[in-house]
């Protein structure tokens, strides 16, 4: 029996980071809120087989078709049909805080008491921190990858050649709920990094996120997007942390271009 696909437009603001996947190789988790401020989350996307037209940013709106998944239960969970994927303007800068006020909860537990399995949270006395990766954790990750390129119908050698992040990143925070601690699984935060390091060194990267992520972004607004996991729905992951309702660009100082850069490289 055929399944009718749905549609669906959504403002992208979770793109995790990338994961292997015996099924597919490699996936990016992303999620986005639809105009009327109803989460859904978008699964399987390879995100390096989108083709032009289809390769979207945080901020753009983006749409298309899905069924449900066979076995993620979570509300807001939809199987993308990848081909369908098409990139559909930017929501308007000037509308963001507005909007996204609406739907920021006090904590993960009050979305979950919602029956939510995302939600945005706006933490307090937030500390950022990292710790490098044992060569152990490096080349298992390597390994992961590796063996998920060769599920590809052909050898995918870029996901194979990966580069796994050297560091953790984490945040320990407060909300309405307590303290935590979450490792930020941000795609763009691991861009910061790679980006710099290679513009400059390691030293001066982690010397920089850690002036970013601990003086400037809890001044302006930090916001974080949270999800949980589809077989322990009671474990939440930070997926994402951004600036909505305030330019990042006002006197960053040196790195200002970098900063936008960093936080835009998708």
């Amino acid at each position: 029996m055929s399944i009718s696909p749905k549609s669906s437009r959504v403002t992208i603001l979770v793109k995790a980071l990338p994961q292997p996947s015996k099924q597919y190789g490699e996936t990016v988790c992303c999620a986005g809120v639809t105009r009327e401020g109803h989460w859904k989350r978008l699964y399987p996307i390879r995100f390096r087989h989108l083709q032009d037209g289809q390769i979207f940013k945080r901020w753009n709106w983006v749409k298309f078709d899905y069924r449900e998944p066979t076995r993620d239960k979570r509300e807001e969970s939809c199987h993308a049909y990848e081909e369908t994927i098409s990139v559909d303007g930017v929501f308007p800068e000037r509308e963001r805080s507005l909007f996204f006020n609406r739907i920021i909860v006090g904590s993960a537990e009050h979305a979950a008491a919602k029956g939510q399995s995302l939600a945005l949270v706006r933490p307090r006395n937030t500390k950022f921190s990292f710790k490098a990766k044992s060569k152990d954790e490096i080349a298992k990750s390597k390994e992961a990858f590796q063996q998920a390129a060769q599920q590809e119908s052909f050898f995918d050698q870029k996901l194979a050649d990966l580069d796994p992040s050297p560091y953790e990143f984490r945040f320990n925070f407060e909300d309405d709920s307590g303290q935590h601690s979450y490792q930020d699984g941000d795609w763009e935060t691991h861009a910061m990094f790679f980006n710099e390091r290679n513009r400059s060194s390691e030293q001066e990267a982690l010397r920089w996120m850690n002036e970013v992520f601990n003086e400037r972004y809890p001044k302006q607004g930090m916001v974080f997007a949270l999800g949980n996991m589809a077989k322990r729905p009671q474990t939440w992951q930070l997926l994402a942390l951004q600036l909505p309702f305030l330019q990042v660009s006002e006197s960053m100082g040196n790195h200002d271009s970098e900063i936008v850069d960093a936080r835009g490289v998708d």
